[in-house]
């Protein structure tokens, strides 16, 4: 019989956790409890790649109606209903919620509805008074969204506020460039929000490739999002009658397009974005928005957990320094997904837990491999990536670069300005495709398959022997012959 209640404690009801729990329990037979203090499914199910993407779908049917007339289709425009969109996505919420709770009942996990802190290298005390010993206690507790040291930061929402705004605001300031703030400006913009966003560096979505990220920014500012780079908050406040009317009065200023009684009318969203807000910018501009959306980063959920009292480090920002097998410097103790901030991602936290279980309890030592992992940004359009962007490669090795931006046939149709980016990085010596970067409607769909090919160490000309699929966007992958340029 265990000295142990547990033989595991999984602290966090994520997809990381919840992965890790049940397959412990349902696969390897362990005894297996979990604690969360909030919703199961963590940020990704609740307040984060779920909502967000069916709020992508949402805004991106207010182009169907114009497109639709050049197909010949007589469709009506009709406003946008938050309220009914709202409604439908707790709802489902609501549904997925349950889903993840019935996977760990399924597999006989015990779980408990309490705030869990760690208070030995086998206990675990909950809120709710009671201890838990377990033989191994997983951290898989996530980040959070993080405001700016910012006088009167407090004034604007972060990214989990966003699913449970009463209504939404008339204009929106979202500082941050950043997949997150980017994703929100295509989505509110979208939604029928004036949006303005500003970024302190010069180009938005630092880290991912230039080009391709040159081409998302081109298209946001072409789609009405007043996109400001070099640009931050240098002042807020709550405004007041003199910063409504003098908002009013400046009427060159597009973002300033409300005048005080369209003000006073949008009073009803003050609620929720503590506004109206002026707003004063690094390059000297001053606005009044509804709303103003911190999107300047995350934080891992490691605070008064009592981490570093039982001997767990922890790096800078609060990140649990883990090894190759997720294993912190309390043997007992493992964490994995982003509150290890290692790649910040939900497929990758599962891939860790998995390989945790792996380890752990069944005896197949597994270190978790971060090595060419697709992502999208589901940005408008879509950014999908895989591997080196060209500045990455180009100082690694010498490198063929192949590209190649063209109007897709749908939208050219429909008379849209719309561009996408198909691009491979080719290294010279070896031949393999070290990246591939695609900015195009439905980019992260074919970057998912893109990524088998680019993982497996495919070359140049496996990606030419392949037939294409015409007609397609995603058919240039596989017939651009010659380089664009070399470096």
């Amino acid at each position: 019989m265990s000295d142990f209640d547990y033989d595991l404690f999984v602290i966090g009801g994520g997809s990381g956790g919840v992965r890790a729990a049940r397959v412990a329990a349902g696969e390897a037979g362990a005894k297996v409890a979990l604690a969360e203090d909030d919703r199961y499914g963590g940020t990704c199910v609740i307040r984060g790649c779920v909502p967000k993407k069916l709020m992508v779908f949402a805004s991106e049917y207010a182009g169907v109606v114009e497109d639709a007339a050049s197909y010949g289709w007589d469709l009506k425009q009709g406003p946008f209903d938050w309220q009914s969109f709202r409604s439908r996505l707790n709802g489902e919420l609501d549904r997925l919620e349950q889903v993840y709770r019935n996977l760990l009942k399924g597999s006989g996990v015990d779980t408990f509805d309490a705030r869990a802190s760690v208070a030995g290298p086998h206990e675990v005390k909950l809120s709710t008074g009671e201890t838990k010993s377990a033989k191994h206690i997983l951290i898989a507790t996530g980040g959070h969204p993080v405001r700016p040291d910012t006088p009167n930061a407090h004034l604007g929402i972060v990214s989990d506020d966003i699913f449970h705004l009463e209504n939404l605001p008339k204009s929106l300031l979202i500082v941050g460039g950043g997949y997150i703030a980017c994703e929100f400006a295509g989505i509110m913009n979208g939604l029928g929000v004036e949006v303005t966003q500003y970024y302190r560096g010069a180009q938005i979505l630092r880290g991912f490739d230039e080009e391709a990220r040159g081409l998302v920014a081109e298209s946001m500012r072409e789609r009405g999002i007043d996109l400001r780079v070099g640009a931050n908050i240098l002042e807020m406040s709550p405004a007041s009658e003199d910063h409504m009317m003098s908002a009013a009065g400046t009427a060159s200023d597009a973002a300033m397009g409300a005048d005080v009684k369209q003000r006073q009318e949008m009073q009803v969203s003050a609620k929720d974005a503590k506004g109206p807000i002026w707003v004063k910018s690094t390059n000297g501009g001053e606005k009044v928005f509804d709303m103003v959306l911190f999107a300047t980063g995350r934080d891992p959920n490691s605070k008064d957990m009592g981490l570093e009292k039982v001997g767990v480090k922890l790096g800078r920002r609060g990140q649990i320094e883990v090894d190759a097998y997720s294993q912190t410097a309390v043997p007992s103790i493992y964490a994995i997904g982003d509150v290890t901030d290692r790649v910040n991602l939900t497929p990758v936290a599962i891939r860790e837990g998995m390989a945790f279980v792996e380890t752990v309890f069944k005896g197949n030592p597994t270190p978790v491999d971060h090595e060419l992992i697709p992502s999208a940004i589901f940005t408008q359009p879509e950014m999908g990536t895989v591997g080196l962007s060209e500045e990455e490669a180009r100082d690694q090795e010498a490198i063929e670069v192949y590209c190649t931006s063209f109007r897709p046939m749908q939208t050219a149709f429909a008379g849209r300005p719309d561009r996408v980016l198909m691009k491979l990085i080719v290294s010279k010596e070896t031949r393999k495709v070290l990246g591939c970067h695609i900015v195009a409607p439905g980019a992260g769909e074919m970057i998912q398959l893109a990524g088998i090919a680019v993982k497996m160490g495919a070359t140049k000309e496996d990606f030419d022997r392949t037939v294409a699929v015409h007609p397609t966007m995603s058919e240039e992958i596989v017939t651009m012959r010659t380089p664009m340029r070399t470096a």
